[in-house]
């Protein structure tokens, strides 16, 4: 079981994100965006692009692509950081967060199709093994 474990995960997380994307592709948005934007919008707005790439646990250089495609759609903004003129703070538009509602829409209904037919206390379970799998990676660094 444990030699299937890894293989496993990585297959649900790439049908997810292929079933995602073709959600959301007339909307021009992919997976990634809209998952960069969930971080914004619930993990407060205001994060400057270092903290948002150690959160979506990605590499800066992509996190900027991510960054310069929402911001051309005119979903995110960058604003400068009155402690730190190097630094930029992240914000939804108000078109970005109306935005979110429609994103958010369509990504609950394939959550709930794949879901379907795994009771509650299941997906505890499960959440909860990730999150123990998780602490174990980070003592592997």
């Amino acid at each position: 079981m444990k030699d299937q474990f890894p293989f496993a995960v990585a297959r649900v997380t790439r049908r997810w994100r292929k079933l995602l994307d073709e959600r959301l592709k007339d909307l021009g948005v992919t997976q990634a965006r809209w998952t960069t934007m969930v971080y914004l919008q619930q993990g407060g707005e205001g994060l400057t692009q270092r903290e948002l790439a150690s959160l979506r646990a990605i590499e800066n250089p992509t996190l900027v692509r991510l960054l310069d495609s929402l911001e051309q759609q005119e979903l995110i903004e960058r604003r400068a950081c009155p402690n730190d003129r190097r630094a930029r703070r992240l914000h939804l538009t108000d078109g970005g967060r109306d935005f979110m509602e429609v994103l958010t829409a369509r990504a609950n209904e394939l959550r709930d199709g794949m879901l379907d037919g795994v009771r509650d206390d299941d997906i505890e379970v499960a959440l909860k093994v990730f999150h123990k799998i998780m602490d174990n990676a980070e003592k592997q660094k």
